[in-house]
């Protein structure tokens, strides 16, 4: 089969990588580290023993061969007899045991199945069927922590920081409480959002300081917009302006917008920039190379930019890049970024690549610690929709510095200032904590650890990882998707 994986980080890193018989081709990144096209041919038994080479058994053996060539802890994978396996699904979940069970945080189920299509669209718009929202879990209570700019959501009124108070849906007689929820153990997504994927409208009751309100949505298909909320320039009386701007997700929708922010932060003469990563889980490494070229391609010009390393079997396709002005760069003399445990992969990139070259500090909580990336691997996508994402490589800054595994915060190597993700309170708000917290560095004011209280992070304890359709207890934040994002509703 020819193997011809391509990048993405979710490092998705990137959130942000084909299999059956036979022989192997190098991998086959497209310029820039995006998504690329592969095919492969599989082999394998049907029933009645006709030959399917897309059926279960040319599954298993593909996801078998690609693993045992391409995985970046190859040698560390359990030995399970594949003919014992028809779900390969299955198959990748009990090779991989030693590696996900291990504690050390490499790769937590961040290798799975999926198919091209729900793949291609998931880092292309990100878009999904839903209501377009996320959610924390804050003191016992369910905020709101980030609403779909034109999402069905936002546009009935839903915002960051309202406190959801009670759910009905359509044919309910009856509002079902939050405090009900909690006290029958429901199980989230489904207590509040109801079945996922489903065309549905729900009213949610919730409170913004002091005021009640419902608010009546209905699901429909959702893109998940690049940025939050406007780039903002924030004048200061002493000095130059502060530039802020929210990136949720690596994805190709994504370009435009940064080289917009970029113009604009250069334009305004902005020195000093916020960049919020907190629910920045993650996507293609081409989109995380333009924004490191926005941020310090003049700095840097002609210095490696990141390094992408693969196992020991492969070590001739590993790759670097380097830094490059495009003709939106503008040269901020220090970022203050904001994290939590979902701010991931190329995310992670993004902070460490740029460390070397600006100064900058780190603000909020740990980062999730996904140090190594991801190839989408096609059984034959010219016949097929089987594609697994698979961590193959390891990815350094340009100066070898990688391996963080149990997030950035931990290597020592960077400023730190904990502060929580407030998110009683909108994005930018003066008195958000996290934002506060990267305004006061950048003006010269040494932050404090927070102590917001009840609105401490929950972020602080590594988030799980959990398949795109499970479910959880209704009072805990929800894991990372399979590729490390932070869960969309």
């Amino acid at each position: 089969m020819m193997l011809k994986p391509f990048i993405a980080l979710f490092i998705c890193l990137s959130v942000a990588a084909c299999g059956g018989g036979g022989g192997s081709s190098s991998p086959a990144p497209v310029a820039g580290g995006g998504t690329g096209s592969g095919s492969g041919s599989g082999s394998g038994s049907g029933s009645g023993g006709s030959t399917d080479a897309c059926g279960p058994a040319a599954q298993v053996q593909f996801v078998k061969e690609v693993a045992e060539s391409y995985y970046y802890w190859y040698d560390e994978l359990a030995e399970v007899d594949a003919e014992d396996y028809t779900d390969p699904a299955a198959y990748l979940s009990a090779i991989m045991q030693p590696i996900w069970t291990d504690g050390t945080g490499r790769d937590p189920g961040f290798s799975y199945m999926t198919t091209i299509e729900e793949d291609t669209q998931r880092f292309t718009s990100g878009a999904f069927y839903g209501y377009g929202v996320r959610y924390r879990i804050i003191n016992n209570n369910f905020y709101f922590s980030d609403a779909y700019e034109e999402g069905p959501a936002h546009t009935a009124g839903v915002r960051r920081g309202q406190r959801l108070l009670a759910v009905k849906r359509d044919g309910e007689a009856d509002f079902e409480t939050w405090d009900e929820m909690v006290a029958r153990n429901a199980e989230l997504p489904t207590a509040v959002f109801g079945a996922r994927g489903e065309l549905q409208t729900t009213v949610f009751r919730v409170e913004y300081e002091g005021e009640q309100s419902e608010i009546t949505v209905t699901t429909e298909e959702t893109t998940t917009p690049p940025l939050a909320g406007d780039v903002l320039v924030i004048d200061r009386a002493n000095g130059t302006p502060v530039g802020y701007i929210n990136f949720r997700t690596f994805i190709d929708a994504a370009d435009g917008p940064l080289r917009a922010a970029a113009t604009k932060f250069r334009e305004a003469g902005v020195t000093d920039l916020i960049i919020d990563l907190r629910y920045n889980g993650g996507g293609l490494v081409r989109v995380a190379e333009t924004f490191l070229n926005l941020l310090a391609g003049d700095t840097a010009n002609g210095q490696l930019s990141y390094i992408v390393n693969l196992n020991d079997k492969h070590q001739d396709q590993n790759s670097t890049a380097n830094f490059g002005p495009l003709p939106e760069t503008f040269s901020p003399l220090r970022i203050a970024f904001i994290t939590t445990g979902g701010s991931a992969s190329a995310s992670e990139l993004l902070i460490n690549s740029v460390d070397p070259h600006i100064e900058l500090a780190i603000v909020g909580s740990e980062t999730s610690g996904k140090a190594v990336g991801q190839y989408a691997f096609d059984l034959d996508a010219d016949n097929c929709e089987t594609r697994m994402r698979l961590i193959a490589f390891e990815i350094q800054n340009g100066e070898g510095q990688g391996g963080y595994f149990t997030g950035l915060v931990s290597t020592g190597r960077f400023t730190f200032f904990e502060a929580a993700d407030d998110a009683t309170r909108p994005f930018a708000d003066a008195e958000e904590d996290s934002f506060a917290a990267a305004f006061n560095w950048l003006s010269g004011i040494q932050p404090k650890v927070s102590d917001v209280g009840d609105s401490k992070a929950s972020f602080d304890e590594p988030l799980a990882v959990a398949g795109f359709d499970a479910s959880w207890p209704v009072n805990k934040d929800a894991p990372l998707n399979p590729d490390g994002s932070v869960r969309s509703f």
